[in-house]
């Protein structure tokens, strides 16, 4: 009889098995040292988009010669008041004591602007002629250079600070989470096999693939910018999917070597476990795949490093394990603890049995909680995290809630519009429309004030025209002249009397971003920057769904050779996302179990669905296919049906335990995305692993009986018998 590709790979695993161990050893050495310098070379929160606002950014850099990136300093007093000598002078000392700072091009004091001070709290502004990326020296060289004493202190913040104490933050996230979740996944795979020696394999399977992974993805790194969050999203998928990998084929494995030598058990493993293991991660690839739609840097950052992570723990569970287990054997059971039950008298054939007999009634009871669970969802709020992001000991968390608790959030993010004309922007016909566009600008109830050429001035169109076609532009009116306009271009500043990131707020960046009657208007600043990026993902999203949940249909539906079985699938797993996200707005944006958050980061929802749709695949794929098996055997669905939830009910459950204590363990960091990530794949796997596939799975697979398997090839061919 022909052996299928299967068989005859698993067969060459087993007969090379040393020569693939001692590559994979020195693969995973090597890739390890380069892991290792992968957050060195990591920066940004991720939210980059292509849009207005960077070439607003661009137009200010390259034309008006403004600084690329800047950063806040706050001066704040215990005792003086900011217009008092003592507090001055001190900000003077401050500022003066900056000197070869790198990157370092303009300071602005509160000396030049009265309304950068007030009460006992002042701020300076420096500009840098370096993107934030590239400030990580200067953020040291500035916080090495301030001195706070009983009376003042002086904290530096602003986009630079924040993403660089982000990445500090990450890796230190990293670190607390694995002493966590590593160990403890490790306590869970002892009860699961009763014993040390199989328990420690998942393990090394995990750590192998996201060390391995992250040495690839520093070389990947040099192609394209990634994110921070890199360091959180590999290890978490990472760690949950390689040990969960390695748990069903160990799990397999020890089962088939009662019934046979250990080739044979290698065999059967990898043609059935191994099986799982490759349409589960391809499930998951496709779920991580759908986020490069969104053309946003975090997301295709989680996408690839995500891809590459599962990409690599297929490959090490499909190849190193399996030759890691031919070459254990027997060994593979040493070191036992705990006794292993029949599954006919396990407590999971006595669970199995209840739930089947009463299908109607656990379906009820299963929906109405996820239907529960669900309700709170009508409140998200979504936002994009910022300073509130990182842990309140921060100096630049600290730093910006007390500026913009001084002077406010719309003083740091006006508007920003480069008005672009079809020539000299300082001729008679551009300076009169120009200051038609402030008239309707100020005329909108939105607008606060406007900081513009005019406004600086104080001068007419017509006066200032004549004094420029004169040459007698006073010498104090020349350097507002070249800050607010340059050839045919102009900048306004507007500053909003609403929240930046507020719905008003993107709306009206979203009408004025365009044409002006002669005038292209090209809009930048934190508003338009949150409206560009909402505007991208719920134009996208909705596209990386409907690939996702299309693909997996037509590959379940190869796999199980069933049309509803897919359906059925699908329709659970988004039903559980759901209840997911339900209880997310619930722990953190009303803060039952936490501090309340001003929301739910926008990324979260998105990269939660990429991440555990593929995940909860794994379970799925994992039960049906057990299922499947018996069905095949005994053609009675019933039987089938409770033989498979028995045998997989007590793995299933083990790699759930896993995935959420390993994921979970996020929940106790102090970057909120992460610990809002972390808690989000840990309750969806928590979900999906009790309620959806205890419970609703075998609940539906009773009721739908022999139904679940009809496929109109198998219907044509039991017609031909």
């Amino acid at each position: 009889m022909k052996k299928s590709f299967l068989e005859v790979f698993s067969t060459l695993i087993f007969q090379y098995k040393k020569s693939v161990i001692i590559l994979w050893a020195c693969g995973a050495l090597l890739l390890t040292f380069f892991a290792f310098q992968l957050p060195s070379i990591l920066h940004g929160s991720g939210f980059e988009t292509k849009g207005s606002f960077n070439k607003t950014q661009k137009i200010l850099n390259e034309e008006f010669d403004q600084p690329k990136s800047t950063m806040i300093l706050v001066f704040e007093s215990h005792t003086y008041k900011a217009n008092s000598d003592p507090f001055q002078r001190h900000i003077q000392k401050t500022l003066s004591s900056l000197t070869n700072i790198d990157h370092l091009i303009k300071v602005t004091s509160p000396e030049k602007k009265p309304n950068m001070a007030k009460d006992n709290i002042a701020y300076a502004v420096l500009g840098f002629d370096e993107s934030f990326t590239e400030l990580k020296e200067s953020i040291e060289q500035i916080r090495s250079k301030i001195t706070n004493t009983d009376d003042f202190t002086v904290r530096v913040t602003g986009g630079p600070v924040i993403a660089e104490d982000m990445n500090k933050a990450s890796q230190e996230d990293l670190k607390h989470a694995e002493a966590i979740g590593i160990p403890a996944a490790l306590v869970i795979l002892i009860f699961a096999f009763g014993g040390f020696a199989a328990a420690i394999i998942p393990v090394v399977i995990g750590v192998i693939s996201v060390a391995s992974s992250m040495g690839l993805l520093y070389f990947a790194s040099y192609g394209m910018d990634m994110s921070i969050f890199l360091l959180n999203v590999v290890p978490m998928i990472g760690l949950a999917l390689g040990i969960d990998f390695a748990l069903l084929l160990v799990n397999r494995f020890r089962e088939e070597l009662r019934n046979g030598s250990v080739e044979r058990a290698v065999n059967v493993s990898f043609k059935t476990a191994g099986r799982s293991i490759a349409f589960s991660g391809l499930c998951v690839f496709l779920g991580l795949s759908s986020l490069l739609i969104i053309d946003i840097n975090i997301f295709q950052t989680v996408a690839i490093g995500g891809m590459f992570v599962v990409i690599l723990s297929v490959v090490c569970a499909l190849t190193f394990l399996p030759a890691l287990l031919g070459l254990l054997g027997e060994r593979v059971n040493k070191w036992m603890i705990l006794k292993q039950k029949d599954n006919q008298v396990s407590s999971w054939y006595r669970f199995a049995r209840f739930v089947m007999r009463r299908p109607v009634i656990m379906l009820f009871f299963a929906v109405l909680i996820l239907l529960t669970a669900i309700l709170p969802i009508n409140h998200l709020k979504l936002t994009i995290p910022e300073a509130e992001a990182l842990p309140k000991s921060y100096d630049s968390r600290q730093a910006f809630e007390t500026f913009t608790e001084t002077f406010g959030e719309q003083e740091l993010y006006p508007v920003t519009m480069i008005v672009d004309a079809d020539d000299s922007i300082l001729s008679d016909t551009q300076l009169t429309e120009l200051r038609n566009l402030e008239s309707d600008l100020r005329a909108e109830t939105i607008v606060k004030r406007i900081e513009s050429l005019f406004s600086v001035t104080e001068l007419p169109p017509d006066e200032l025209e004549t004094m420029i076609k004169n040459d007698a532009v006073p010498a104090e009116l020349q350097p507002a002249i070249n800050q607010f306009t340059h050839k045919d271009k102009a900048i306004i500043h507007v500053y909003l009397n609403v929240d930046s990131t507020s719905d008003r707020a993107k709306d009206w960046v979203r009408k004025w971003d365009g044409e002006y009657e002669s005038f292209q208007l090209i809009l930048g600043g934190n508003s338009k920057f949150t409206q560009e990026i909402f505007d991208e993902i719920y134009e996208k999203a909705p596209y990386g769904i409907a690939f996702v949940l299309i693909t997996t249909y037509f590959i379940l539906m190869f796999a199980f050779r069933s049309l509803f079985i897919p359906l059925k699938a699908i329709v659970m797993n988004v039903l559980s996302l759901c209840a997911t996200f339900g209880l997310v707005v619930w722990i953190f944006q009303e803060g039952h179990l936490t501090d309340p958050t001003n929301g739910i980061g926008v990324m979260i929802p998105v990269l939660t669905f990429g991440v555990v749709y593929g995940l909860s695949m794994d379970y799925e794929v994992f039960l049906i296919s057990r299922i499947q098996e018996y069905y095949h055997e005994s053609k009675d669905n019933h039987y089938a049906t409770l033989m498979g939830l028995t045998s997989t009910s007590k793995i299933i459950t083990s790699a759930a335990l896993i995935m959420i204590v390993v994921t979970g363990a996020f929940a106790f960091t102090g970057v909120v995305p992460v610990k809002q990530m972390g808690v989000s794949v840990a309750l969806a796997i928590l979900i999906d692993a009790t309620l959806v596939r205890m419970i609703l799975v075998p609940s539906l697979m009773k009721l739908m009986g022999d139904w679940n398997w009809w496929f109109p090839s198998r219907k044509r061919k039991n017609r031909m018998h």
